[in-house]
């Protein structure tokens, strides 16, 4: 890989800090952009999801109800130039997910391409 990956690993980090906001979540425009034509979920239910199905989903809502969500441990590693894995775990009342997300540099843009949580006991 060339060049120094600290800036571009922090940009990842960012938006995928960023997905995890209600306001962003809300934002259909927003998602249209971050969320790549190909995504595809596996949530922590095991419930497959692909892009248009999940931004009908969660745009729009409120979800003011919910407990806040929290973000722990956020590691990012370049797979190659173009695609970076970012890891995580999330925190919501008592449900607590590893969680693990695949972004790809396309025409000069970050986009998620696949994410996949797993429940932890």
């Amino acid at each position: 890989m060339t060049g120094s990956t600290a800036p571009t690993l922090e940009a990842v980090l960012a938006l995928e800090r960023e997905l995890q906001t209600p306001e962003c979540r809300r934002d259909r425009a927003r998602l249209d952009e971050i969320l790549s034509d190909d995504f595809a979920e596996i949530g922590a239910t095991g419930r497959v999801w692909h892009r248009d199905d999940l931004i009908e989903a969660i745009s729009g809502k409120s979800n003011s109800s919910r407990a806040p969500l929290q973000m722990e441990d956020l590691k990012a590693q370049h797979i190659t130039d173009d695609v970076v894995l970012v890891n995580w775990v999330s925190r919501r009342g008592l449900h607590t997910a590893r969680r693990s997300s695949l972004w790809r540099l396309t025409d000069g843009r970050w986009r998620l391409v696949r994410h996949q949580g797993t429940p932890l006991p």
